[in-house]
């Protein structure tokens, strides 16, 4: 892995455009960032980032619905999708680069100018409660959601659904969704990142269609996180299953914290593959649960480390005992030399794996650019991997895994949680 030839320029009307040049492939990705999720809506409003996404797609003044935006990229070959996350919405269209114009036309468009329509924000409403509803019937789907309700509390928007409560998708307004879009779809709001073979005359391209976006510097309703005074330690969301779903863990450390590497390392020895101890310890010798993994989620100012498993109902006290065990383990005793070279390999592939596309280098870029002062190429992010020390991850184990700030979610057939905190405690 390399060091990029990485180019950043702001238009006029303060968009920002990062180049990410990829010579062994013939496609492109553009993809548009707008600093806004779920994290910066008040209850009334929860959900509305992610409707607005939806809607993004449903026409313009010159494509007047769904079917006129897709016949153009499917003509092409073109993927597209889109996403909303707690601190960030995303639209992409990956293309042959001889199209790459078609790309920002196209988004420049849905971003600028969607109609909106009423009817279509209707039929949406259904779609998106469906979306819900899919999320509820599925255990493994949303588990990480109940987990992170109980990590973050029911004050902070942290700590809600993404996409919202129903009630909220059947009632908002219209008038409300077009205020809130205008708020934060803005030139200043805006970054544009543009990964693969790119055409030499990109940043004119970008100009031409980006230029018109409305400069309007406004203060963003982002609500730094704060420790609430108590949130509960255990919650469970009762449903008859026989295989349960599980998330242990705690809150952690946002995107430029510099602990973040150092706790990546920690959740690779811990669950990130099937050698890790977790793995090793509740699956494969005592068949404890299906399924067992760690993951690091990072936000712009906090984040959670979180142990995922999927078991049957009657072993749940058994998985619990052995994930706090292990997490005991790790505090007490250093992980050894060979471990975790193991682990800062594994990363490093996985990292150059996963940058081979140009949409994964769009993103990593994107990502990179909303929340660092300094735009880190992925070979400096392994560099700093590679300095963490084993008396680090201690350290760092001992801070995060304390009693008072391990949380459980539970998805099953139970409703008794004072016996699950009393476990936990234990680590």
């Amino acid at each position: 892995m390399t060091p990029r030839n990485i180019h950043r320029h702001t238009l006029a009307n303060g968009l920002r455009l990062v180049t990410v040049p990829l010579h062994d492939t013939q496609a492109v990705t553009v993809f548009v960032f707008a600093k806004v999720g779920s994290r910066y809506e008040r209850r009334s409003l929860n959900g509305v980032s992610h409707f607005i996404e939806h809607l993004m797609f449903k026409g313009t003044r010159r494509r007047p619905n769904t079917l006129a935006i897709s016949k153009l990229l499917d003509g092409v070959g073109a993927s597209y999708n889109a996403f909303t996350s707690k601190d960030w919405t995303g639209y992409y269209v990956k293309i042959n680069h001889e199209h790459t114009d078609l790309a920002l036309d196209i988004l420049s468009d849905m971003l600028g100018h969607s109609k909106f329509d009423s009817q279509e924000l209707e039929r949406e409403r259904g779609v998106i409660i469906e979306e819900i509803n899919m999320y509820d019937d599925n255990p493994l789907m949303s588990i990480e959601d109940l987990f992170e309700s109980t990590v973050f509390g029911s004050v902070h928007p942290l700590g809600w659904n993404i996409a919202g409560p129903r009630h909220v998708i059947r009632r908002v307004s219209r008038a409300s969704m077009i205020g809130y879009r205008d708020r934060y779809y803005h030139a200043e709001n805006m970054w544009v990142v543009a990964a693969g073979q790119l055409p030499k005359n990109l940043d004119a391209m970008v100009n031409r269609h980006f230029r018109k976006f409305p400069r309007r510097p406004t203060t963003p309703h982002f609500r730094p996180y704060r420790i609430p005074a108590a949130t509960k330690t255990v919650r469970i969301k009762h449903k008859e299953l026989e295989q349960v779903q599980v998330g242990l863990g705690t809150r952690a450390y946002g995107y430029t914290d510099r602990r973040l590497p150092a706790l990546n390392l920690l959740g690779v020895v811990l669950g990130g593959n099937m050698s890790s101890r977790l793995f090793i310890q509740v699956r494969e010798r005592r068949g404890l649960a299906y399924s067992v993994h760690t993951s690091v989620n990072p936000y712009e100012d906090t984040g959670t480390f979180m142990i995922q498993a999927g078991l049957e109902k009657t072993k749940l006290d058994g998985a619990l005992t052995v994930m706090l065990e292990e997490l005991k383990r790790i505090k007490q005793t250093k992980v050894g030399p060979a471990e975790l070279k193991r682990a800062k390999e594994f990363l490093r592939g996985k990292m150059i794996l996963d940058l081979e596309d140009s949409d994964s280098l769009a993103s990593w870029y994107g990502r990179q650019a909303l929340f660092h002062k300094k735009i880190e190429d992925p070979e400096e992010a392994m560099a700093r991997i590679g300095r963490v020390t084993s008396k680090e991850i201690q350290a760092l184990a001992k801070t995060l895994f304390r009693p008072s700030n391990m949380r459980l979610a539970v998805i099953g057939p139970f409703k008794q949680t004072a016996p699950l905190a009393k476990l936990i405690r234990r680590v």
